[in-house]
């Protein structure tokens, strides 16, 4: 009986071979060939192990908490100085002052104006060599108070506002927001505010008209349904208790404001404050894979960034994490990608680790540096699907987001990679077994975006855009898969001690 058996189970198998199919896998030939030949993304879920799962969940409860300190660039600075110290950084105008050299493993930061950081571990090549670089942003969009804000009008007082970046106006009204930003007394002493986020604490609104009377404003475009001069904060209601003052409200809000930070309204001329979503970053979905939080364009990106850069130690090529402002208006400004931060970041590195520098070693080491530029991707909506390309679109669960160039329409103010780069990085990650998508942003004539790319492609660098796939990017509430946001780590990791 068992060789009867054994001979008809070597006739089965010889079928299956004749047939090209492998018993193993039940594959056709055909199947297999186009597995090999064709492109396809993978759902990460499916391939990769408990052990990666839970490090990928553990990593995204350290991303959440970081989030709810980190809604303004300001906080996101100061929590990046509070990290790097921990992780033994010092600020490179320390060691400047000290007249001692950079060497190789040493660690350094610099931050400046308190709105832009770089962090660099230092490598054991010249740098002439160049650099590995990922660059993201960490302002987000939201609504600014102008400089003169405070107003009443029907024994209510509200705050003026000029938003920040692009929104949809109609998406931050009547949602909870929280202040945060400074002010600069006329003594020139500083005081911090944040309001809004303690459980306890008040929170502030922006105000809508009821559907009963919204007819008329119901017939208008959605972006004129709620206009810019009408994004007015509902800051307080209680009168000052003199009858012969005009303004009672006001006047009792001012007082409230100067015997809590001492401030007087004329105060508020040199103030940065900032009105973002009160919530907490949260888990989503039933099975928890995914995050959503205000502000993960770009600080998902951010975050992978640092904790990349954080956990190096010793790297060939010197390996340099830097973290801009401006990006959601331009990169503008001295903290904005356009300035000269980063440029003179590296040339202070060059300066220390080189026995006699001079220009050319720095115009050497931007040419052969190569930098990812770490900013989101919108992610495939089926809601929405019509201004996608499919084919050509990021989904979230397949891992991160390559993009050879953004830009609009016609590539307007893209940063078109080179085909080496692109084909470069693809074999790094696959090789070490980062999952990854490429995309583009939507329709060829629905619109676009840019990033920082374009700037420091202007330094030489090969630069090429990638980061986490992005549900509804832009909003108060945006929604990433924590899959990524880890592949998105590791992925940045890798490229930063990264040697060719």
């Amino acid at each position: 009986m068992f060789i009867v058996k054994a001979f008809r189970d070597i006739i089965i198998n010889i079928k299956f071979l004749q047939e090209g199919i492998n018993m193993s896998d039940n594959k056709t030939a055909g199947q297999k060939l186009w597995e090999n030949l064709s492109y396809n993304c993978p759902n990460v879920w499916n391939k990769i192990g408990n052990d990666e799962i839970k490090n990928t969940f553990a990593f995204c409860e350290e991303y959440k908490s970081f989030l709810d300190k980190s809604k303004t660039e300001r906080e996101f600075v100061r929590e990046t100085k509070k990290l790097a110290e921990s992780k033994g950084f010092v600020s490179i105008d320390d060691v400047i002052d000290s007249g001692k050299p950079l060497k190789p493993g040493m660690k350094v930061y610099r931050v400046f104006k308190n709105k832009i950081v770089a962090l660099a571990v230092i490598g054991s090549q010249p740098p002439e060599k160049g650099f590995n670089l990922v660059g993201a942003h960490i302002d987000s969009p939201r609504i600014d108070l102008k400089p003169n804000p405070i107003y009443e009008a029907n024994e209510m007082v509200f705050l003026k506002t000029h938003y920040y970046g692009g929104i949809k106006k109609y998406q931050w009204v009547t949602i909870p927001l929280s202040m945060h930003g400074v002010i600069i007394r006329k003594d020139g002493s500083s005081v911090e505010i944040v309001i809004g986020e303690d459980e306890n604490d008040t929170v502030f609104t922006i105000t809508d008209l009821l559907p009963h009377l919204a007819a008329e404003q119901m017939q208008k475009k959605m972006s004129e349904g709620i206009t810019g001069e009408n994004l007015n904060i509902l800051f307080g209601s209680i009168p000052y208790n003199d009858e012969k003052v005009k303004e009672k409200v006001k006047l009792n809000i001012l007082k409230l404001l100067n015997e809590k930070y001492n401030i007087t309204e004329e105060d508020l001329l040199s103030a940065e404050l900032e009105l973002v979503p009160s919530f907490k970053a949260k888990d989503v979905g039933l099975d928890k894979s995914m995050v959503g939080a205000y502000g993960q364009d770009d600080r998902v990106c951010a975050y992978t960034a640092l904790r990349a850069v954080l956990d190096l130690d010793n790297v060939d090529k010197t390996a340099v994490c830097v973290l801009t402002d401006k990006e959601e208006i331009g990169s503008m400004g001295n903290t904005g990608a356009q300035s000269s931060f980063l440029e003179n970041f590296i040339a202070d590195i060059c300066a220390l680790s080189s026995e006699k520098y001079t220009d050319i070693i720095l115009r050497r080491c931007l040419s052969n540096s190569k930098m990812l530029s770490a900013d989101v991707n919108a992610a495939i909506d089926p809601t929405y699907e019509g201004v996608y390309d499919k084919l050509n679109s990021s989904f979230i669960g397949k891992g991160i987001v390559l993009l050879k160039y953004t830009g609009a329409r016609g590539k307007s103010g893209a940063s078109d990679a080179h085909a080496e780069f692109m084909g470069e990085v693809r074999k790094l990650f696959n090789e070490r077994k980062i999952f990854w998508q490429t995309a583009e942003l939507g329709k060829v004539d629905q619109g676009g975006g840019g990033t920082i790319a374009q700037f420091v492609a202007n330094m030489g660098m090969d630069v090429i855009d990638c980061g986490v796939a992005v549900l509804s990017m832009h909003s108060p509430f945006e929604v990433t898969s924590k899959v990524d946001i880890y592949m998105a780590y590791k992925a940045y990791r890798e490229f930063l001690k990264y040697i060719k």
